[in-house]
């Protein structure tokens, strides 16, 4: 597919590791090791695997749907057995990789502030109503959450172009360091006013009869 799913594991002490030999043959971590990957279902199915991970990625199929409809089928099926088998592989490699590797470690911890960051952001500019949906029709609720996103969107955009402006005068100086756009993000808002200004004006006086009329109709 292309691409790699590096999230940071909550209880990593309990995550199961897995071997494709036997775990005696693995004496220093033999103790965390939790089971032994059946590499036969993989080969009779790895055809069929292939042409998922095909389908999916041309479009042809939904992946959300079919991991949810693998999900649910019992363990004798065989497409999602060895599909379970390859998820055992890659987290196991993925744990050992987090465990060994400080650098991946910090990488993750970077995309995770970043999330946090944006559901920070969300949560500043959702602030109606309490920050609740409270409309009733999935319609509605739609609309409400779209809107957020495009004002996310538009934060994000006006951010970037002025972040994009302030490295290019910094990459004059010979003092530039580059490693610090890793820890840059364009998520940031106290710059922002989000409740926008007010002014009264007490030498303007407004007499009460001055009250548009009533709707009466």
């Amino acid at each position: 597919m292309e691409f790699k799913f590096s999230p940071r594991i909550r209880d990593l002490s309990n995550s199961k590791l897995f071997t494709i030999d036997k775990a005696s043959e693995y004496p220093k971590i033999e103790t965390i090791l939790r089971g032994q990957i059946n590499t036969k279902v993989i080969e009779e199915n790895y055809e069929d695997v292939l042409r998922l991970a095909h389908s999916i990625r041309e479009g042809a199929v939904s992946a959300f749907l079919n991991m949810g409809k693998l999900g649910s089928y019992s363990r004798q099926n065989s497409l999602a057995t060895a599909l379970r088998e390859m998820g055992r592989i890659e987290k196991t490699i993925f744990i050992l990789n987090y465990i060994s590797d400080e650098s991946l470690r910090r990488k993750i911890q970077r995309g995770l502030n970043k999330g946090e960051t944006m559901n920070g952001l969300a949560r500043a500019i959702f602030f109606g109503k309490q920050g609740e949906l409270r409309e009733r029709t999935i319609q509605h609720q739609f609309q409400r959450a779209s809107a957020l996103n495009i004002i996310i969107n538009a934060i994000s955009i006006w951010n970037t172009l002025h972040l994009t402006k302030a490295v290019e005068y910094q990459k004059r100086s010979d003092s530039f360091n580059e490693e610090l756009l890793h820890h840059m993000s364009p998520l940031g808002w106290e710059h922002i006013n989000l409740l926008g200004e007010y002014h009264f004006n007490s030498e303007k006086m407004i007499s009460l009869d001055s009250l548009r009329p009533l709707k009466l109709s």
